[in-house]
């Protein structure tokens, strides 16, 4: 796609760019992303071939009518993840097998006046953060893997190549599956990347940082670290997205910079701000 500066309310500039690829070994591709202001969200479908793609594209095509968008409200967002559950489970009903999806990403809103990235996250599909030379993973990951980590029996450089690093315990469509939010200020010079599995289970958070600090445009970014990710094996299909704030955002001060964990569930939709900066967040 091509990069371009997206509008945005208050001088806030975004520059993004999306690619995504079937990977080595997969003949069809059951990842679906969305990348067009307000809403950057990257869907990994389940389910073979009879309904992966569609679950994906599902997920994704919830979001569509908020493009263009600079009013969105967090519960607007909270509303879509219920749509997309409700989705997927149509889709589901039609196959033998069963369908799901992950998703992941960043969305635009309004919060007391002020535009706040909505963080989301709902299976194994992540969100980074680039300010100041410095990596965060924004999302927590719902796995059977990340579970172990917090467990202390496995460590985050495993996670890898641990045999079960494909089972979540959370993903769209499913039940007992909420979605988990943050609302985080925007913040000028920051580099967000949300991405499938199939980027983040090829390469390190080490290479992930490097990828990002490079320079490029968002969308050669992207190239680049999905290049890496085929190089590595390509075991999965692997999306990325990259955004850009240039500006308009806050003054890049990383006391400023943490958020508050804003907690919803898809059978209610609501969104409580809590002011507790999160501790669940992953640094790199």
């Amino acid at each position: 796609m091509t990069t371009r500066p997206d509008p945005a309310p208050r001088h806030l500039e975004v520059i993004s760019g999306a690619r995504t690829d079937p990977g080595l070994r997969r003949r069809v591709n059951e990842d679906a992303y969305l990348a067009s202001f307000p809403v950057f969200v990257v869907a990994d479908g389940m389910g073979g071939h009879e309904a992966g793609d569609l679950a994906a594209a599902a997920v994704v095509d919830a979001f569509r009518p908020f493009v263009g968008r600079s009013d969105l409200t967090p519960e607007e967002v909270a509303d879509a993840v219920r749509r997309a559950h409700r989705a997927v489970g149509v889709i589901a009903q039609g196959t033998t097998r069963g369908a799901g999806s992950t998703l992941s990403g960043i969305v635009a809103v309004r919060q007391d006046g002020e535009q706040r990235w909505l963080v989301l996250n709902v299976g194994d599909s992540r969100v980074y953060r680039l300010l100041s030379e410095r990596l965060e993973q924004l999302t927590v990951d719902h796995s059977v893997a990340q579970e172990m980590v917090d467990a202390g029996r496995l460590t985050r450089d495993e996670m890898s190549s641990f045999e079960g690093r494909n089972v979540i315990t959370r993903a769209v469509g499913g039940v007992h599956s909420p979605a988990d939010y943050w609302l985080l200020p925007v913040v000028t010079g920051e580099r967000l990347l949300v991405c499938s599995d199939g980027l983040s289970g090829e390469i390190s958070d080490e290479a992930i940082r490097a990828g990002l600090l490079v320079g490029g445009s968002p969308l050669q970014t992207t190239g680049a670290l999905i290049a890496q990710a085929l190089a590595h094996g390509g075991r999965d299909n692997v999306t990325a997205i990259v955004v850009d704030v240039v500006g308009g955002g806050i003054h890049p001060r990383f006391d400023d910079t943490t958020g508050g964990l804003a907690s919803g569930t898809p059978a209610t939709g609501t969104i409580e701000a809590a002011t507790v900066p999160s501790r669940r967040r992953r640094r790199g």
